[in-house]
C-alpha cells in the first residue's frame, strides 16, 4: 500500500492477495460490466453480497440501524443510517455523517449489497453513515442521481440532520466506483451553484472519466471482477443523448487543474493536484469492489478501517 499526500498519476501493481483470488474464484460468474443483460447482474450482486446472504458470523456489528426516507426531487428516496456506538462525545459541535452511493456502474447494486462494508466504516470511523438507494440508471439518467445527493446535502444540513444530531459543518460525502464520480461531481456542482458543500469527500476507486486510454484500463481490462470495457455500456446507461462524456460533472477527472480548484478535500482510495487538500492511498493488491468483500478477505477489512480512520481524523480530529 502506497500513502500520497499528492495525486500521482500512475500506482504499483502486483498480484491479487490470495483471499482476493479466492473469492473471484469461488464466484465465476460475479462480475460487473460483463456480456451479459445487466438485470442479470443485478440479481448474482444481491445474492452475493446482499446482506441477508453474508453469514452471520462474517457480518460487522453496528449500534443501531434506521431505516428511513426523505422526499427528493424525482420522488422517494429511501435511506438506510448506521448509527455506531463509537461516536465520540459530541458535546462541542455535534456528529458528523457521511452519505454514501454506492457503486455499480449507476445501473447495479443497492445499500443490501454494501451493508456490511458500511457498519465496518461508520463503526470504526465514529461517523452516521447514511447509505444511500438512489435512482438507478437506465431507467433514471443523469441529472437525476446528482439532483438526489443535492437533496441528501441540504436534508442532513437542515433539519433532517439536525433531528439526528448532525452538525451542519461536518455533512460529508462518499461512494465507490460510479458513487465516487457522484460524489467529486456533486461537489463541484455545488460550489459551482454557491450552495453549502460537503466537508468532506471519500472516495473509493472511483470512476471519475471514461478511461479511454488511461494504463489502468489496459492493465486491468477484464478478468478482475470490473470488466472495464463495460463502462462504456454503464456511461451510455447514464448519459442522456446530447451530454458528452467529458461533461464536467460526468468526468470529473478530465477537467482543468484550475477548474477543480477549491472543493472539499479528499482522501482516495484506488486498488489496481490542483492545491486541494487530497490524500492518496493505494492497495495494489486488490480489486475494484473490495469495500463489499470484508466478509471474504481480511485484507478488504483492514483497508476499509485505514479508510474510516482517515475519515474519523477529518470529521473529528482536525480544526
Amino acid at each position: 500500500m502506497a500513502s500520497t499526500t499528492g495525486f500521482p498519476t500512475t500506482g504499483t501493481r502486483t498480484a491479487l492477495h490470495r483471499e482476493i483470488q479466492k473469492f473471484l474464484a469461488d464466484n465465476p460468474s460475479l462480475h460487473l460490466g460483463g456480456e451479459e443483460d445487466f438485470h442479470g447482474e443485478r440479481r448474482d450482486h444481491l445474492q452475493v453480497f446482499g446482506f441477508h446472504s453474508i453469514p452471520e458470523e462474517k457480518r460487522h456489528p453496528i449500534h443501531e440501524v434506521e431505516f428511513t426516507a426523505i422526499g427528493g426531487p424525482h420522488g422517494t428516496i429511501p435511506i438506510r443510517v448506521f448509527y455506531p456506538k463509537s461516536a465520540p462525545e459530541t458535546g462541542k459541535g455535534g456528529n458528523a455523517a457521511l452519505i454514501y452511493f454506492h457503486g455499480g456502474g449507476y445501473t447495479v447494486g443497492s445499500v443490501d449489497e454494501f451493508e456490511n462494508g458500511l457498519r465496518l466504516l461508520a463503526e470504526e470511523s465514529g461517523v452516521q453513515v447514511y447509505g444511500i438507494d438512489y435512482r438507478l440508471a437506465p431507467e433514471f439518467r443523469f441529472p437525476t442521481q446528482l439532483d438526489e445527493y443535492s437533496a441528501l446535502i441540504d436534508a442532513l444540513q437542515g433539519d433532517f440532520g439536525a433531528s439526528r444530531g448532525v452538525a451542519k459543518d461536518k455533512v460529508f460525502g462518499g461512494g465507490d466506483s460510479a458513487g465516487g464520480d457522484m460524489t467529486a461531481a456533486i461537489a463541484l456542482r455545488r460550489r459551482d451553484s454557491e450552495l453549502p458543500n460537503l466537508a468532506g469527500q471519500m472516495l473509493y476507486y472511483p470512476e471519475a472519466r471514461l478511461p479511454f486510454d488511461t494504463p489502468a484500463a489496459t492493465e486491468n481490462n477484464t478478468g478482475l471482477y470490473l470488466e472495464c470495457d463495460g463502462i462504456f455500456s454503464f456511461a451510455d446507461h447514464y448519459l442522456p443523448r446530447g451530454v458528452a462524456p467529458g461533461f464536467k460533472y460526468f468526468s470529473p477527472g478530465m477537467q482543468s487543474l484550475e477548474y477543480l480548484k477549491g472543493v472539499p478535500p479528499a482522501r482516495v482510495y484506488t486498488s489496481r493536484k490542483a492545491g486541494n487538500d487530497v490524500q492518496w492511498r493505494h492497495y495494489d493488491h486488490m480489486t475494484h469492489g473490495w469495500l463489499q468483500m470484508t466478509a471474504w478477505s481480511l485484507e478488504a477489512t483492514k483497508a476499509v478501517k485505514e479508510s474510516a480512520r482517515d475519515l474519523r481524523e477529518m470529521a473529528y480530529e482536525k480544526s
